[in-house]
């Protein structure tokens, strides 16, 4: 902590056991947890709520203003959850007065030049590629992976456990448990391998590829979908979780089913 080539506000809330690198300046109304790294060159701006036992490689930019010009200066966080580590050049802006804060959850990794924008709601194990964007409003579920360059559009929602493929564009919600890819992004499958590695058993994914292909395989509109699934498949929470994931969706969830067949 006695670090005299850093600057750190009197205002500032560091915990025990925080390492703070060279040429880092932490801004006031920032609270660190315990045992958290902060490497060289680092930003923490006003507002930054970081938790236990992170890790803040050089170059990163914690809870600057928003890049959105209805921000007026009101007083917003970023809360960034125990056990993450933020990679080089990342930036995480601090929400507005829609959500007032952006939370990124805990056991996270976001890779270098990643950006997440004001207002975005990640979950727990997620990990994001280098240089995914997430752009402002978005929410993300737990244990979603986001491989390089992926590029998420403001208000979309990814539902937990899915995986999209690197250089995507993400316009429209990707439902829970899937794998999403091409152009314009369309389901490729269900995410069994994120599956099985996370305890989930064989028959348990084969219902979760059942649903889908109701969803996606037999040429139903989303509505006729929806109503065949909840007829013809037995109530389980994952069924529950698809089905109200697609009766909340803002934006419609994305289209189009492309098989690797």
């Amino acid at each position: 902590m006695n670090q005299p080539l850093a600057y750190i506000h009197p205002g500032a809330k560091i915990s025990k056991n925080v390492v703070v690198e060279p040429f880092t300046t932490i801004h006031n109304n920032v609270t660190i947890g315990d045992g958290t790294w902060i490497g060289s060159n680092v930003t923490i701006m006003e507002g930054a709520r970081i938790g236990k036992n992170c890790n803040i490689f050089p170059g990163a930019v914690i809870s600057a203003s928003p890049q959105d010009l209805k921000y007026d200066g009101e007083e917003t966080t970023v809360v960034i959850g125990d056990n993450t580590t933020i990679r080089e050049c990342a930036t995480i802006h601090k929400g507005t007065s829609d959500r007032m804060k952006t939370v990124i959850g805990k056991n996270c990794l976001i890779m270098a030049y990643c950006h997440i924008a004001h207002d975005c709601l990640v979950g727990d194990n997620c990990i994001f590629s280098n240089n995914s964007t997430l752009a402002g409003h978005v929410t993300i579920g737990d244990n979603v992976i986001l491989a390089g360059l992926v590029a998420v559009h403001q208000f979309v929602s990814v539902g937990q456990h899915a995986f999209v493929t690197g250089g995507s564009l993400v316009r429209k919600d990707v439902p829970p448990y899937v794998k999403a890819a091409r152009e314009p992004l369309s389901y490729v499958g269900i995410n069994s391998v994120g599956l099985r590695r996370r305890g989930f058993e064989s028959e348990k994914i084969r219902e979760i590829q059942n649903i889908y292909r109701i969803l996606y395989q037999k040429n139903y509109n989303n509505s006729q979908a929806v109503q065949i699934i909840e007829a013809e498949m037995e109530a389980t929470p994952e069924r529950d979780e698809i089905l109200q994931f697609i009766r909340d969706s803002q934006r419609g969830i994305m289209k189009g089913y492309f098989s690797n067949n």
